[in-house]
């Protein structure tokens, strides 16, 4: 976590706020690699085996539990088809 020292006090609401955005990005992000895979009609077995990574790390994603690299999120998005840029419009 990172923390923000506002004056020479850490402040609790800063650290709130970071904690929650990142939360929020974890999450849009996570429902797109779900609603882009049943789109395709996939497991998260089976696009888990398209990327070239654990079955588990899918659901940890799709759960936003997982903070995933940019390497990871380019394996993902050729395994759905995707380019990086399609892959984050709308958020």
């Amino acid at each position: 976590m990172l923390t923000i020292v506002c004056r020479t006090k850490i402040s609790k609401g800063c650290i709130l706020k970071l904690s929650s955005m990142k939360r929020e990005i974890l999450t849009k992000f996570g429902n797109k690699v779900r609603k882009e895979r049943a789109k395709l009609g996939l497991s998260q077995e089976g696009l888990a085996a398209r990327a070239g990574v654990h079955r588990t790390y899918i659901g940890m994603i799709e759960r936003a539990e997982k903070n995933i690299t940019l390497e990871n999120i380019e394996k993902v998005a050729k395994a759905l088809g995707l380019k990086l840029s399609d892959f984050f419009s709308g958020f």
